[in-house]
Protein backbone atom coordinates (compact mmCIF):
# COMPACT_ATOMS: atom_id res chain seq x y z
CA UNK A 1 0.00 0.00 0.00
CA UNK A 2 1.74 3.16 -1.23
CA UNK A 3 1.02 6.66 0.07
CA UNK A 4 2.73 10.00 -0.58
CA UNK A 5 4.50 9.46 2.74
CA UNK A 6 5.66 5.93 1.89
CA UNK A 7 4.37 2.36 2.36
CA UNK A 8 2.21 1.30 5.32
CA UNK A 9 4.17 -1.24 7.35
CA UNK A 10 2.10 -1.72 10.50
CA UNK A 11 -0.61 -0.15 12.66
CA UNK A 12 -1.17 -0.19 16.39
CA UNK A 13 -3.62 1.17 18.90
CA UNK A 14 -3.75 1.86 22.62
CA UNK A 15 -7.17 0.57 23.60
CA UNK A 16 -9.72 2.91 22.06
CA UNK A 17 -7.79 6.03 23.08
CA UNK A 18 -5.38 6.41 20.16
CA UNK A 19 -4.02 4.64 17.09
CA UNK A 20 -0.75 4.94 15.16
CA UNK A 21 0.65 3.79 11.83
CA UNK A 22 4.18 3.00 10.69
CA UNK A 23 5.25 4.21 7.25
CA UNK A 24 8.40 3.13 5.42
CA UNK A 25 10.25 5.26 2.88
CA UNK A 26 13.82 5.15 1.64
CA UNK A 27 14.82 2.51 4.20
CA UNK A 28 13.52 4.49 7.17
CA UNK A 29 10.36 3.88 9.23
CA UNK A 30 8.24 6.70 10.61
CA UNK A 31 5.52 6.44 13.27
CA UNK A 32 2.54 8.76 12.81
CA UNK A 33 -0.67 9.25 14.74
CA UNK A 34 -3.70 8.01 12.87
CA UNK A 35 -5.95 10.95 11.97
CA UNK A 36 -4.62 14.36 13.00
CA UNK A 37 -0.88 14.60 12.56
CA UNK A 38 -0.38 16.95 15.47
CA UNK A 39 -1.64 16.73 19.00
CA UNK A 40 -2.82 19.97 20.61
CA UNK A 41 -1.67 21.07 24.05
CA UNK A 42 -5.20 20.62 25.37
CA UNK A 43 -5.39 17.02 24.18
CA UNK A 44 -1.97 16.34 25.73
CA UNK A 45 -3.19 17.58 29.11
CA UNK A 46 -6.34 15.48 28.78
CA UNK A 47 -4.23 12.43 27.94
CA UNK A 48 -2.09 12.94 31.06
CA UNK A 49 -5.22 13.40 33.18
CA UNK A 50 -6.71 10.16 31.86
CA UNK A 51 -3.48 8.29 32.52
CA UNK A 52 -3.26 9.53 36.12
CA UNK A 53 -6.89 9.38 37.21
CA UNK A 54 -8.64 6.78 35.01
CA UNK A 55 -8.03 3.01 34.88
CA UNK A 56 -5.69 1.70 32.21
CA UNK A 57 -7.58 0.92 29.03
CA UNK A 58 -10.49 3.26 29.84
CA UNK A 59 -13.25 3.10 28.63
CA UNK A 60 -12.95 -0.51 27.42
CA UNK A 61 -11.63 -1.80 30.75
CA UNK A 62 -14.60 -0.62 32.83
CA UNK A 63 -18.39 -0.89 32.77
CA UNK A 64 -20.46 1.48 30.65
CA UNK A 65 -21.84 3.24 33.72
CA UNK A 66 -18.37 4.08 35.08
CA UNK A 67 -18.06 7.70 33.96
CA UNK A 68 -21.55 8.77 35.04
CA UNK A 69 -21.14 7.10 38.43
CA UNK A 70 -17.71 8.64 39.00
CA UNK A 71 -18.96 12.13 38.09
CA UNK A 72 -21.74 12.06 40.69
CA UNK A 73 -19.48 10.29 43.19
CA UNK A 74 -16.99 13.14 42.79
CA UNK A 75 -19.71 15.73 43.43
CA UNK A 76 -20.90 13.97 46.57
CA UNK A 77 -17.33 13.52 47.86
CA UNK A 78 -16.66 17.23 47.43
CA UNK A 79 -19.82 18.18 49.33
CA UNK A 80 -19.05 15.63 52.03
CA UNK A 81 -15.55 17.08 52.43
CA UNK A 82 -16.94 20.57 53.03
CA UNK A 83 -19.60 19.29 55.44
CA UNK A 84 -16.93 17.34 57.27
CA UNK A 85 -14.91 20.51 57.77
CA UNK A 86 -17.89 22.22 59.41
CA UNK A 87 -18.52 19.19 61.63
CA UNK A 88 -14.87 18.91 62.67
CA UNK A 89 -14.74 22.57 63.61
CA UNK A 90 -17.85 22.19 65.78
CA UNK A 91 -16.45 19.05 67.46
CA UNK A 92 -13.16 20.76 68.27
CA UNK A 93 -15.01 23.71 69.75
CA UNK A 94 -17.13 21.33 71.80
CA UNK A 95 -14.13 19.51 73.33
CA UNK A 96 -12.67 22.84 74.41
CA UNK A 97 -10.37 24.13 71.66
CA UNK A 98 -10.17 27.87 72.25
CA UNK A 99 -11.63 27.59 75.74
CA UNK A 100 -9.10 28.40 78.48
CA UNK A 101 -11.14 26.52 81.09
CA UNK A 102 -11.04 23.24 79.17
CA UNK A 103 -8.41 20.66 80.11
CA UNK A 104 -6.39 18.44 77.82
CA UNK A 105 -7.38 15.37 79.85
CA UNK A 106 -11.12 16.05 79.45
CA UNK A 107 -10.79 16.62 75.73
CA UNK A 108 -8.69 13.47 75.32
CA UNK A 109 -11.17 11.39 77.33
CA UNK A 110 -14.07 12.61 75.18
CA UNK A 111 -12.18 11.78 71.99
CA UNK A 112 -11.24 8.31 73.26
CA UNK A 113 -14.84 7.56 74.24
CA UNK A 114 -15.98 8.57 70.76
CA UNK A 115 -13.39 6.37 69.07
CA UNK A 116 -14.06 3.44 71.41
CA UNK A 117 -17.81 3.40 70.88
CA UNK A 118 -17.19 3.74 67.15
CA UNK A 119 -15.01 0.62 67.14
CA UNK A 120 -17.70 -1.39 68.91
CA UNK A 121 -20.31 -0.10 66.47
CA UNK A 122 -18.15 -1.15 63.53
CA UNK A 123 -17.85 -4.72 64.82
CA UNK A 124 -21.56 -5.10 65.62
CA UNK A 125 -22.70 -3.71 62.27
CA UNK A 126 -20.34 -5.92 60.27
CA UNK A 127 -21.62 -8.93 62.24
CA UNK A 128 -25.30 -8.14 61.75
CA UNK A 129 -25.38 -6.78 58.19
CA UNK A 130 -22.12 -7.83 56.53
CA UNK A 131 -23.61 -10.33 54.08
CA UNK A 132 -26.34 -7.90 53.00
CA UNK A 133 -23.77 -5.45 51.63
CA UNK A 134 -23.07 -7.54 48.53
CA UNK A 135 -26.66 -8.27 47.52
CA UNK A 136 -27.95 -4.74 48.19
CA UNK A 137 -24.81 -2.69 47.55
CA UNK A 138 -26.60 0.31 46.03
CA UNK A 139 -29.17 0.61 48.80
CA UNK A 140 -26.56 0.35 51.57
CA UNK A 141 -24.27 2.78 49.75
CA UNK A 142 -27.05 5.38 49.79
CA UNK A 143 -27.86 4.53 53.41
CA UNK A 144 -24.23 4.99 54.45
CA UNK A 145 -23.97 8.46 52.95
CA UNK A 146 -27.27 9.54 54.48
CA UNK A 147 -26.18 8.27 57.89
CA UNK A 148 -22.88 10.13 57.48
CA UNK A 149 -24.82 13.39 57.06
CA UNK A 150 -26.82 12.63 60.21
CA UNK A 151 -23.58 12.00 62.13
CA UNK A 152 -22.08 15.30 60.97
CA UNK A 153 -25.25 17.18 61.91
CA UNK A 154 -25.01 15.69 65.41
CA UNK A 155 -21.40 16.88 65.67
CA UNK A 156 -22.41 20.40 64.62
CA UNK A 157 -25.26 20.72 67.13
CA UNK A 158 -23.46 18.90 69.98
CA UNK A 159 -21.66 22.03 71.35
CA UNK A 160 -25.06 23.66 71.93
CA UNK A 161 -25.97 20.88 74.41
CA UNK A 162 -23.01 20.82 76.82
CA UNK A 163 -24.69 18.43 79.25
CA UNK A 164 -25.12 15.82 76.53
CA UNK A 165 -22.07 16.66 74.43
CA UNK A 166 -20.17 13.43 75.10
CA UNK A 167 -23.26 11.27 74.52
CA UNK A 168 -24.05 13.01 71.23
CA UNK A 169 -20.44 12.82 70.06
CA UNK A 170 -20.21 9.10 70.92
CA UNK A 171 -23.47 8.41 69.07
CA UNK A 172 -22.12 10.26 66.05
CA UNK A 173 -18.97 8.14 66.33
CA UNK A 174 -21.04 4.96 66.19
CA UNK A 175 -22.88 6.24 63.12
CA UNK A 176 -19.61 7.14 61.40
CA UNK A 177 -18.19 3.70 62.13
CA UNK A 178 -21.25 2.14 60.47
CA UNK A 179 -20.68 4.49 57.54
CA UNK A 180 -17.08 3.31 57.33
CA UNK A 181 -18.06 -0.36 57.14
CA UNK A 182 -21.04 0.08 54.80
CA UNK A 183 -19.32 2.65 52.60
CA UNK A 184 -16.08 0.72 52.25
CA UNK A 185 -17.77 -2.63 51.62
CA UNK A 186 -20.24 -1.30 49.06
CA UNK A 187 -17.49 0.65 47.32
CA UNK A 188 -15.63 -2.65 46.92
CA UNK A 189 -18.78 -4.34 45.56
CA UNK A 190 -19.26 -1.55 43.01
CA UNK A 191 -15.59 -1.76 42.04
CA UNK A 192 -16.03 -5.47 41.28
CA UNK A 193 -18.94 -4.52 39.02
CA UNK A 194 -16.98 -1.77 37.23
CA UNK A 195 -13.77 -3.75 36.65
CA UNK A 196 -14.15 -5.67 33.37
CA UNK A 197 -10.60 -6.94 32.79
CA UNK A 198 -9.77 -8.44 36.17
CA UNK A 199 -8.46 -4.96 37.01
CA UNK A 200 -10.22 -4.39 40.31
CA UNK A 201 -7.04 -3.15 41.98
CA UNK A 202 -6.39 -0.58 39.24
CA UNK A 203 -10.00 0.67 39.30
CA UNK A 204 -9.88 0.93 43.10
CA UNK A 205 -6.52 2.71 43.05
CA UNK A 206 -7.68 5.27 40.47
CA UNK A 207 -10.87 5.81 42.44
CA UNK A 208 -8.68 6.59 45.44
CA UNK A 209 -6.69 9.07 43.35
CA UNK A 210 -9.87 10.78 42.23
CA UNK A 211 -11.12 11.01 45.80
CA UNK A 212 -7.78 12.39 46.98
CA UNK A 213 -7.93 15.11 44.33
CA UNK A 214 -11.48 16.00 45.36
CA UNK A 215 -10.52 16.13 49.04
CA UNK A 216 -7.59 18.38 48.17
CA UNK A 217 -9.94 20.75 46.37
CA UNK A 218 -12.29 20.63 49.36
CA UNK A 219 -9.37 21.37 51.68
CA UNK A 220 -8.41 24.46 49.70
CA UNK A 221 -11.98 25.75 49.74
CA UNK A 222 -12.24 24.94 53.45
CA UNK A 223 -9.31 27.28 54.13
CA UNK A 224 -11.50 30.10 52.83
CA UNK A 225 -14.66 28.76 54.44
CA UNK A 226 -13.54 28.25 58.04
CA UNK A 227 -12.81 31.93 58.86
CA UNK A 228 -16.27 32.87 57.60
CA UNK A 229 -18.20 30.38 59.75
CA UNK A 230 -16.15 30.67 62.94
CA UNK A 231 -18.41 31.84 65.79
CA UNK A 232 -21.38 32.02 63.40
CA UNK A 233 -23.64 28.99 64.13
CA UNK A 234 -26.52 30.09 61.83
CA UNK A 235 -24.17 30.39 58.85
CA UNK A 236 -22.58 27.05 59.74
CA UNK A 237 -25.96 25.31 59.81
CA UNK A 238 -27.11 27.04 56.63
CA UNK A 239 -24.04 25.98 54.67
CA UNK A 240 -24.22 22.49 56.14
CA UNK A 241 -27.81 21.99 54.98
CA UNK A 242 -26.92 23.34 51.52
CA UNK A 243 -23.99 20.94 51.17
CA UNK A 244 -26.07 18.08 52.59
CA UNK A 245 -28.88 18.52 50.08
CA UNK A 246 -26.42 18.53 47.20
CA UNK A 247 -24.57 15.58 48.75
CA UNK A 248 -27.72 13.46 49.02
CA UNK A 249 -28.86 14.38 45.50
CA UNK A 250 -25.45 13.48 44.03
CA UNK A 251 -25.42 10.20 45.96
CA UNK A 252 -28.83 9.24 44.67
CA UNK A 253 -27.82 10.04 41.09
CA UNK A 254 -24.58 8.07 41.53
CA UNK A 255 -26.16 4.83 42.76
CA UNK A 256 -29.08 5.18 40.34
CA UNK A 257 -26.62 5.35 37.44
CA UNK A 258 -25.14 1.93 38.32
CA UNK A 259 -26.41 -0.83 36.03
CA UNK A 260 -25.63 -4.27 37.45
CA UNK A 261 -26.14 -7.27 35.20
CA UNK A 262 -26.46 -9.81 38.02
CA UNK A 263 -29.66 -10.72 39.84
CA UNK A 264 -30.31 -9.78 43.43
CA UNK A 265 -33.71 -10.29 45.01
CA UNK A 266 -35.11 -6.90 43.98
CA UNK A 267 -33.94 -7.06 40.36
CA UNK A 268 -35.02 -10.68 39.96
CA UNK A 269 -38.47 -9.82 41.32
CA UNK A 270 -38.86 -6.94 38.83
CA UNK A 271 -37.78 -9.08 35.88
CA UNK A 272 -39.89 -12.11 36.89
CA UNK A 273 -43.06 -10.08 37.42
CA UNK A 274 -42.73 -8.48 33.99
CA UNK A 275 -42.05 -11.85 32.33
CA UNK A 276 -45.07 -13.51 33.96
CA UNK A 277 -47.25 -10.53 33.06
CA UNK A 278 -46.40 -10.02 29.38
CA UNK A 279 -43.70 -12.55 28.47
CA UNK A 280 -40.91 -9.96 28.17
CA UNK A 281 -37.65 -9.85 30.12
CA UNK A 282 -36.55 -6.28 30.92
CA UNK A 283 -32.88 -5.57 30.29
CA UNK A 284 -30.45 -4.63 33.07
CA UNK A 285 -30.81 -0.89 32.46
CA UNK A 286 -34.61 -0.98 32.79
CA UNK A 287 -34.63 -3.23 35.86
CA UNK A 288 -31.88 -1.24 37.62
CA UNK A 289 -33.84 1.93 36.97
CA UNK A 290 -36.84 0.45 38.80
CA UNK A 291 -34.86 -1.13 41.64
CA UNK A 292 -35.93 0.43 44.98
CA UNK A 293 -33.11 2.33 46.70
CA UNK A 294 -35.00 4.04 49.51
CA UNK A 295 -36.53 2.32 52.57
CA UNK A 296 -39.80 0.53 51.88
CA UNK A 297 -42.20 0.83 54.80
CA UNK A 298 -44.38 -2.01 53.61
CA UNK A 299 -44.09 -5.40 55.28
CA UNK A 300 -43.49 -7.90 52.44
CA UNK A 301 -43.43 -11.63 53.05
CA UNK A 302 -39.92 -12.55 54.26
CA UNK A 303 -37.92 -14.77 51.90
CA UNK A 304 -35.07 -16.82 53.37
CA UNK A 305 -32.67 -18.65 51.07
CA UNK A 306 -30.32 -21.43 52.15
CA UNK A 307 -32.00 -22.26 55.47
CA UNK A 308 -31.98 -25.34 57.71
CA UNK A 309 -34.31 -28.22 56.86
CA UNK A 310 -36.44 -27.60 59.97
CA UNK A 311 -37.33 -24.15 58.60
CA UNK A 312 -39.11 -25.85 55.68
CA UNK A 313 -40.47 -29.09 57.17
CA UNK A 314 -40.83 -30.13 60.79
CA UNK A 315 -42.63 -33.49 60.51
CA UNK A 316 -41.41 -36.69 58.86
CA UNK A 317 -42.35 -38.22 56.52
CA UNK A 318 -45.60 -36.42 55.62
CA UNK A 319 -44.27 -32.87 55.28
CA UNK A 320 -41.05 -33.95 53.60
CA UNK A 321 -43.10 -35.93 51.07
CA UNK A 322 -45.26 -32.86 50.49
CA UNK A 323 -42.13 -30.77 49.91
CA UNK A 324 -40.85 -33.33 47.37
CA UNK A 325 -44.16 -33.71 45.55
CA UNK A 326 -43.77 -32.55 41.96
CA UNK A 327 -40.22 -31.46 42.72
CA UNK A 328 -37.19 -33.18 41.22
CA UNK A 329 -34.81 -30.27 41.76
CA UNK A 330 -31.99 -30.04 44.36
CA UNK A 331 -33.91 -27.66 46.60
CA UNK A 332 -36.97 -27.69 48.84
CA UNK A 333 -39.42 -24.81 49.09
CA UNK A 334 -41.84 -24.37 51.96
CA UNK A 335 -43.98 -21.85 53.81
CA UNK A 336 -43.79 -21.70 57.57
CA UNK A 337 -44.85 -19.00 60.03
CA UNK A 338 -45.65 -16.59 57.19
CA UNK A 339 -42.17 -16.90 55.70
CA UNK A 340 -41.07 -18.49 52.41
CA UNK A 341 -37.97 -20.62 53.00
CA UNK A 342 -35.72 -22.56 50.64
CA UNK A 343 -33.40 -25.47 51.48
CA UNK A 344 -30.59 -25.94 48.99
CA UNK A 345 -28.85 -29.20 48.16
CA UNK A 346 -25.05 -29.31 47.87
CA UNK A 347 -25.19 -30.17 44.14
CA UNK A 348 -27.39 -27.20 43.18
CA UNK A 349 -26.16 -25.08 40.25
CA UNK A 350 -26.51 -21.33 39.78
CA UNK A 351 -29.51 -22.03 37.54
CA UNK A 352 -31.11 -24.01 40.36
CA UNK A 353 -30.49 -21.11 42.74
CA UNK A 354 -32.19 -18.68 40.35
CA UNK A 355 -35.15 -21.03 39.87
CA UNK A 356 -35.56 -21.55 43.61
CA UNK A 357 -35.45 -17.79 44.19
CA UNK A 358 -38.04 -17.28 41.44
CA UNK A 359 -40.38 -19.75 43.12
CA UNK A 360 -39.87 -18.09 46.48
CA UNK A 361 -40.61 -14.65 45.02
CA UNK A 362 -43.76 -15.93 43.31
CA UNK A 363 -44.91 -17.56 46.54
CA UNK A 364 -44.19 -14.35 48.45
CA UNK A 365 -46.41 -12.46 46.03
CA UNK A 366 -49.19 -15.01 46.47
CA UNK A 367 -48.97 -14.82 50.27
CA UNK A 368 -49.34 -11.04 50.15
CA UNK A 369 -52.78 -11.47 48.58
CA UNK A 370 -55.56 -11.16 51.21
CA UNK A 371 -57.16 -14.45 50.15
CA UNK A 372 -53.98 -16.39 50.95
CA UNK A 373 -53.29 -15.08 54.42
CA UNK A 374 -55.78 -17.35 56.15
CA UNK A 375 -54.91 -20.60 54.37
CA UNK A 376 -53.95 -23.54 56.57
CA UNK A 377 -50.65 -25.38 56.16
CA UNK A 378 -52.13 -27.85 53.66
CA UNK A 379 -53.37 -24.97 51.57
CA UNK A 380 -49.87 -23.54 51.54
CA UNK A 381 -48.48 -26.83 50.28
CA UNK A 382 -50.92 -26.72 47.37
CA UNK A 383 -49.58 -23.26 46.53
CA UNK A 384 -46.02 -24.61 46.70
CA UNK A 385 -46.96 -27.39 44.25
CA UNK A 386 -48.43 -24.75 41.91
CA UNK A 387 -45.09 -22.92 42.01
CA UNK A 388 -43.26 -26.10 40.94
CA UNK A 389 -45.64 -26.54 38.03
CA UNK A 390 -45.33 -22.90 37.02
CA UNK A 391 -41.53 -23.04 36.99
CA UNK A 392 -41.59 -26.30 35.00
CA UNK A 393 -43.58 -24.43 32.35
CA UNK A 394 -41.78 -21.08 32.18
CA UNK A 395 -38.34 -21.18 33.78
CA UNK A 396 -36.32 -22.53 30.85
CA UNK A 397 -37.69 -19.85 28.54
CA UNK A 398 -37.28 -17.21 31.23
CA UNK A 399 -33.61 -18.02 31.81
CA UNK A 400 -32.88 -18.10 28.07
CA UNK A 401 -34.59 -14.75 27.49
CA UNK A 402 -32.81 -13.25 30.52
CA UNK A 403 -29.42 -14.20 29.11
CA UNK A 404 -30.40 -12.81 25.71
CA UNK A 405 -31.48 -9.54 27.37
CA UNK A 406 -27.98 -9.06 28.81
CA UNK A 407 -28.26 -10.59 32.28
CA UNK A 408 -25.36 -12.57 33.71
CA UNK A 409 -26.91 -15.91 34.69
CA UNK A 410 -23.58 -17.56 35.54
CA UNK A 411 -23.47 -15.89 38.97
CA UNK A 412 -25.88 -14.05 41.25
CA UNK A 413 -26.03 -11.63 44.16
CA UNK A 414 -28.90 -13.46 45.82
CA UNK A 415 -28.65 -13.54 49.60
CA UNK A 416 -28.07 -17.26 50.17
CA UNK A 417 -27.12 -18.50 53.60
CA UNK A 418 -24.59 -21.33 53.94
CA UNK A 419 -26.82 -24.26 54.96
CA UNK A 420 -26.77 -27.16 52.47
CA UNK A 421 -29.05 -30.16 53.07
CA UNK A 422 -29.08 -33.72 51.78
CA UNK A 423 -32.49 -35.30 52.33
CA UNK A 424 -33.92 -38.78 51.98
CA UNK A 425 -37.43 -39.78 51.03
CA UNK A 426 -39.41 -42.39 52.97
CA UNK A 427 -38.93 -44.95 50.20
CA UNK A 428 -35.15 -44.51 50.19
Amino acid sequence: MEQPGGALVASERYGSAESWKYWAKDGAMERRRDGEQRQSAGSSVLRVFRTVFLPQGYPDSVSEDYLQYQFWDTVQAFCSSLSGTLATQASLRGVGVGNQEATVAAATLTWLLRDGTGMLGRIVFAWRKGRKLDSEAKKWRLFADGLNDVAMLMEIVAPHFPAFFTLILCSAGVFKSVVGVAGGATRAALTVHQARRDNMADVSAKDGSQETLVNLAGLLLSLLLVPLVTDDPPLTLGLFFLFTLLHLFANYKAVRSVVMETFNEARLSIVLQRYLRDGRVPGPAEANGREPLLPDFRTPVPIRLGVKLQDVVHRYPDQLDLALKGNNKPFLVGIRNGCVSVCLGPEASVGDEIRAACQALWLGGRLEAPTSRHENQNGHWETVHQSHQLMDDVFTGFLKDAEAAGWDVKRTLLDWDEWRVEWKTKSS
